[in-house]
């Protein structure tokens, strides 16, 4: 791991969080921690879609911003395919039939979904883990570990094979494959899954499928009326209710 840059972020809002952007294995990424911290600090790993990290860092540093009020540290990198990282093979052509399939009112079906989820899941959830190896590495991150964020079929891979993630913050949405709903029975650390009712880009009745395919025994459905963007302050004071009750 390589830091690239240092700030100090201090609006007078908080005691003030520092952003080091690093690059691990040519992979970009950026970590949060409170400025305040004594101590090692548990971390909150941001799962994002994968739209680049400079289109998405306006919500993701409001949600470190409060990560870090909490006493965690926050870091995410950015995925494949986004940003300037080269494209996933397939990928694309597999967007691009959802795309006509969605305008042309036709079911999606599940072998555009697997071409389209599967080969970022695959490729993610691996880097996921080398850039967890690195950050746990640093003195001030202490652990535990938990995701919040989506692509949500990243975050059940996560969840299942790495067992330094003690709890999930998972936002509903998106096309799931198959195979993601059987690997969801696998997991059995607490979940804390955040639906908007009135997402229209993502299909309710299999967001609830997979809440319900999943195997932890304490898991939260918390659904909201509204949008994709319009979710409610307080879901983020609950999902913070849910970290320091599992990361404390």
């Amino acid at each position: 791991m390589r830091f690239t840059s240092e700030q100090r972020l201090d609006d007078g809002l908080d005691d003030g969080v520092v952003e080091r952007e690093f690059v691990l294995d040519e992979i970009p990424g950026i970590l949060w921690t409170p400025s305040s911290a004594s101590a090692p600090v548990p971390l909150i790993l941001l799962g994002h879609p994968p739209l680049g990290l400079r289109r998405m860092y306006p919500r993701l540093v409001a949600r470190a911003r409060s990560a870090a009020a909490y006493g965690f540290a926050a870091a995410t990198i950015e995925l494949p395919g986004s940003g300037d990282r080269p494209r996933l093979p397939g990928v694309e052509q597999a967007g691009a039939a959802l795309r006509r399939a969605l305008e042309a009112g036709e079911p999606v079906g599940e072998e555009i979904i697997d071409a389209l989820v599967l080969p970022l899941v695959d490729k993610a959830v691996p880097e996921w883990q080398t850039a967890l190896d690195a950050l746990l590495s640093l003195p001030e991150i202490g652990g535990p570990v938990g995701f919040s964020g989506g692509v949500i079929s990243i975050g059940v891979r996560l969840a299942v094979v790495e067992p330094r993630i003690v709890a999930a913050g998972l936002f509903a949405g998106s096309f799931v494959p198959r195979v993601i709903f059987e690997e969801a029975r696998q997991v059995t650390i607490p979940l804390h899954v955040l639906l908007q009712w009135d997402d229209e880009g993502n299909d309710r009745q299999a967001a609830l499928d997979l809440f319900d395919a999943f195997g932890s025994k304490e898991k939260t459905l918390h659904a909201n009326m509204g949008g994709h963007t319009g979710v409610p302050q307080f879901a983020g004071e609950d999902a913070a209710g849910f970290f320091t009750r599992h990361l404390r």
